[in-house]
């Protein structure tokens, strides 16, 4: 993962923050700040305040915290700081590993999700991950000698991939691998789990009208200045369609994440291969181009949006009905979208 700015670069670059005044009141302004140095991807933060003081300590404090975040889940790099996710695939099959109480509560919300999800979001599957993690490395440096990996390697993988293995132990904050050749891949949910900590702690602090956007994962706090919810769009996974955004929908309090095919993938004989592994087949899933799910948590989204990705279509919108304060819309390989009973309800014009 690419090095971190050091802390004054951060500050430095919030200092410059853009401003634009919001009309109906006239003390607040809105402020930009980005970064692309946490969880592999470009982020952003819109915040409105009437004090760009505050908003650089804003943005600060969620940049601090994505960043610790992101060591924690990473699974490619030792961070000596902390006791973190790759330290676990490095030790944990030998003897149970104390982690930190944020990793620990996290692995527990995995479980709660794996479950909620009937298994289409395991981050157990590290074994088979790590694998197309190589494959696909190897065929982005060099497209001309692009390979999948042969079936029989991922065969030998997939059957250390049961999450029942992780054993938790809370009295002690630990975790065991109760299978040897088991490795956690938190790409599913880390992001959005990260996202959802972040908001609850600027919101503890008194912060609204903030909208966390880290790469794809959407989550607001609060309204704009002027009573309004922020408004989102769907992105449209045909990149080169003159309508970028199927949808715009409004968030307040809520968070919006998007799963899908378009984005990270490698090319071999002319076939696009993503990262979304279905575990059934041990390929990408094909059931759907990308799926975008509205709810309050962002960590939920997050691990939502993969497992429907996992998942037929029907099998899907079932599922949603079922859940609560969940809403979901599915882009079809055909380009044809269909949406959960409530989606329209947080469209906006």
């Amino acid at each position: 993962m690419r090095l971190f700015r050091s802390a004054g670069a951060v500050l430095a670059c919030l200092c410059l923050l853009c401003c634009l005044w919001v009309p109906s009141q006239a003390e607040v302004q809105r402020y930009t700040a980005n970064f692309s140095d946490v969880f592999d991807t470009v982020s952003q933060l819109v915040i409105y305040s009437d004090s760009q003081e505050d908003a650089t300590a804003l943005a600060q404090k969620a940049y601090s915290l994505l960043r610790y975040y992101h060591q924690l889940f990473d699974i490619y790099n030792d961070h000596p700081k902390v006791v973190g996710v790759y330290e676990l695939n490095q030790r944990a099959a030998d003897s149970p590993v104390q982690v930190e109480q944020e990793l620990f509560d996290l692995l527990v919300f995995a479980k709660e999700m794996y479950t909620l999800t009937n298994g289409n979001m395991n981050i157990a599957m590290g074994s088979v991950l790590r694998i197309w993690h190589h494959y696909r490395e190897q065929g982005l440096q060099a497209p001309q000698a692009a390979q999948l990996p042969p079936i029989h390697i991922l065969e030998e993988a997939a059957p250390h991939t049961s999450l029942d293995q992780v054993i938790l132990d809370e009295t002690n904050r630990s975790v065991f691998f109760a299978d040897p050749l088991l490795k956690l891949d938190l790409g599913a949910i880390a992001k959005g789990y990260a996202v959802e900590r972040v908001a609850d702690a600027l919101a503890a602090d008194g912060a609204t009208g903030v909208l966390l956007s880290i790469g794809g994962n959407v989550r607001a706090i609060g309204l704009r200045p002027d009573g309004t919810a922020f408004t989102v769009g769907v992105q449209n996974p045909d990149l080169e369609a003159a309508q970028q955004n199927l949808r715009i929908v409004g968030l307040s309090d809520a968070s919006l994440v998007t799963s899908g095919s378009y984005q990270r993938f490698y090319t071999v004989n002319g076939t696009n291969y993503h990262h979304i592994i279905d575990q059934d087949t041990l390929m990408p899933a094909q059931h759907v181009w990308a799926v975008s799910v509205i709810t309050e948590d962002s960590g939920v989204a997050d691990a939502l949006s993969t497992a429907l990705f996992n998942m037929p279509l029907e099998e899907g919108l079932a599922l949603v009905a079922g859940l609560p304060q969940v809403e979901a819309l599915w882009v079809k390989h055909d380009g044809s979208v269909v949406v959960s009973d409530g989606f329209s309800s947080l469209e906006v014009n």
